[in-house]
């Protein structure tokens, strides 16, 4: 599953168009399965499970990428409930390998607030090792990601990424942990493809969290935080063990998703992951 589009409170469509959205010829057109924002991880090892396709350098099941035997989050139900100041969607999801065997299960209840800021997305995740024991693999490749528009990107946009500690490009902030990181820059309007505004996107990780995230933000406009990810991140103590959820165990994380109009400043993206820290629901 993933959200598209997700649009700042100026109209700025803060996440890629690609593939859904085919309109911007100059739109960068690579890992077509970053699809504006989502959450997963590249390797999920089901232990007593023999996984018939196997894709190389992948030891369990990949359920970033799209390549031949990749894994699929299923959503098996849907709820939505609506409160005072925010609205509620709650899935059962299932985690599967590519022939349809059941190694995970998730429910995931996505809160939509607004802020003084602009939007938030508070995400509830609850992974349930309700098969078999898991052991979420040692890999960059996850896990709640964005992926924003050329024209934000460090690569070939005018944008920006920035991290709590205030370091700002991809070399600064790729591998390390950070309370948060935020994607700023220029986009054109939702409705009025001609018009450009600056808005952004920030992750926060809430500190609530048994596992923190560590960055693995991209300047061609990938954004993501992995709390599973070690050998490959610069910033993890060299002891760090992967992590494990013995059959029945759950994992339950927080994040909040961020859109707001301006740049990190403007947008008060440190200011309202202050509050989100502070928060319990």
């Amino acid at each position: 599953p993933y959200f598209y589009p997700l649009v700042a409170p100026n109209g700025g469509i803060v996440t890629r168009g690609w593939p859904m959205d085919d309109s911007d010829p100059k739109e960068l057109k690579d890992h077509v399965h970053q699809k504006s924002a989502w959450f997963c991880h590249g390797d999920v090892i089901p232990e007593g499970l023999e996984i018939k396709d196997k894709i190389k350098g992948v030891k369990g099941v990949d359920f970033w990428s799209e390549h031949k035997g990749h894994g699929r989050i299923v959503c098996t139900s849907r709820d939505v409930k609506k409160a005072k100041d925010r609205v509620s969607l709650i899935t059962q999801n299932e985690w599967r390998t590519a022939d349809g065997v059941k190694i995970l299960d998730e429910t995931r209840t996505i809160h939509l607030s607004q802020v003084p800021a602009g939007w938030l997305l508070t995400f509830e995740i609850d992974l349930h090792a309700s098969v078999y024991p898991i052991t979420f693999g040692d890999t960059k490749e996850g896990s709640l990601g964005v992926r924003v528009p050329w024209t934000m990107t460090e690569s070939k946009g005018k944008g920006k990424l920035t991290n709590a500690e205030g370091k700002s490009g991809m070399k600064a902030i790729w591998g390390h942990a950070s309370p948060w990181c935020d994607y700023s820059g220029p986009v054109r309007v939702m409705g009025q493809p001609e018009t450009t505004v600056v808005a952004g996107v920030a992750i926060l990780d809430h500190p609530s969290n048994p596992v923190k995230a560590y960055w693995h933000s991209r300047d061609y406009g990938l954004m993501a935080a992995n709390p599973f990810g070690r050998k490959a991140f610069p910033g993890v103590p060299k002891d760090t063990s992967v992590v494990k959820l013995a059959r029945g165990e759950h994992l339950k994380l927080r994040y909040g998703l961020l859109l707001h109009s301006g740049d990190v400043k403007d947008g008060k993206v440190a200011e309202t992951a202050e509050k989100f820290f502070k928060s319990k629901e």
